[in-house]
């Protein structure tokens, strides 16, 4: 298809597009690693935090290990971002409090229980 200006022209035939990944298999701890150092990039900011963990983490659909949540909360306080700290994922959540628990009493972060937030 051929667009001009106020008409529309189809062609004969379309072209083949064939898209291959031919580069390297990152592993699990690789991955990890690779998140741990964007987010604790020192002169990262609020836009470039929020678009790393929406188009990248969520774009992978998984739940990122503790050790990534960890630096990612570190983060959200270093930017004074409290939005971005606080999504509960049910199935989860009990898990990943137990994990960053020494995290959440160092930062002073409560948890919505903690806060009475649950009885809602």
């Amino acid at each position: 298809m051929v667009a001009l200006p106020h008409k529309v022209i189809w062609t004969q035939g379309s072209p083949s597009i064939h898209c291959y990944s031919h580069g390297s298999h990152e592993t699990d701890e690789e991955f990890d690693a690779r998140w741990v150092t964007y987010t604790n990039k020192p002169d990262i900011d609020a836009w470039e935090l929020h678009k790393g963990m929406n188009n990248t983490l969520v774009s992978y659909d998984l739940v990122p290990e503790p050790k990534i949540i960890d630096v990612a909360l570190w983060a959200c306080r270093r930017l004074n971002d409290f939005a971005s700290a606080v999504r509960p994922h049910k199935e989860i959540y009990p898990y990943v409090i137990q994990e960053l628990r020494s995290t959440l009493n160092e930062l002073g972060i409560s948890t919505p229980e903690e806060l009475g937030l649950d009885k809602m």
